[in-house]
């Protein structure tokens, strides 16, 4: 039970969420030394990594993926091809690229993604990435996949 002295707020603050996000940083990085480590490196950071496709006819988006490196990681946070070019190879030549950067020109080993039942949990098996995730009903009717891959 929370005492009276204090007020329970659900509201969002943007102020408070930043304190917030910097006082657990302070608390993380106090009690893991790896994270510790991390600090005042290049990898201390989240990055943005995007790679774009864009149609040649007509300069509108074929296709794309949208992610970022932080840790010696790179996280696919969305990956997205338009119908009409789906099965060309080039949702692979994406993740490929995405790939290449984070390991040759951010250091990164490894790689993670989420993705859903219906969406793409067999294309990233058929690119080396492994479940090491399962959550049934996420949303309810939907499995979410967390997939991993060492970057070598």
């Amino acid at each position: 039970m929370v005492s009276r002295m204090f007020r329970l707020v659900t509201e969002v603050d943007r102020t408070r969420r930043d304190l917030l996000r910097t006082r657990l940083r302070e608390t993380n990085t106090t009690a893991s030394s790896v994270l510790r480590a991390l600090r005042d490196t290049p990898h201390e950071r989240e990055f943005p990594l995007h790679v774009w496709v864009l149609d040649d006819d007509r300069g509108a988006l074929a296709g794309g993926l949208v992610g970022h490196t932080w840790a010696t990681w790179l996280h696919v946070t969305y990956l997205w091809v338009d119908d009409r070019y789906r099965g060309t190879g080039l949702g692979s030549a994406l993740l490929a690229e995405a790939e290449r950067t984070a390991r040759d020109e951010r250091a990164c080993a490894a790689a993670r993604v989420e993705t859903w039942d219906f969406q793409a949990p067999d294309f990233y098996r058929r690119r080396g990435y492994e479940v090491v995730c399962v959550i049934p009903d996420y949303p309810p009717g939907v499995t979410e996949y967390t997939l991993v891959k060492r970057l070598e």
